[in-house]
């Protein structure tokens, strides 16, 4: 891949001079691959068990309270997602 306007040493340079990213930036990048796992499970195992299915259409924080699963926002963000496009 051929770079035009700067070289990769002149990228590398301008890179460092950029501050740290946000200790929250840190760790949400840290969470996401559990997150991911997580939120297919929920997903596949909705798929696989209508009963569990029709309990997360009803009450999805609930039903993965119920499912020992943890509630965060983005879950349930993903979750209602995924259910409505599948």
């Amino acid at each position: 891949m051929e770079m035009t306007g700067y070289d990769e040493e002149r990228v590398a340079s301008l890179l460092r001079l950029l501050p740290p990213p946000p200790a929250g930036w840190i760790e949400a990048a840290a969470e996401l691959p559990l997150a991911r796992a997580t939120i297919e499970s929920i997903v596949a195992r909705a798929e696989a068990d209508e009963a569990f299915r029709a309990r997360l259409l009803v009450d999805l924080a609930a039903a993965l309270d119920d499912a020992g699963y943890e509630a965060t926002p983005s879950v349930l963000a993903s979750v209602r997602l995924a259910l409505e496009a599948g």
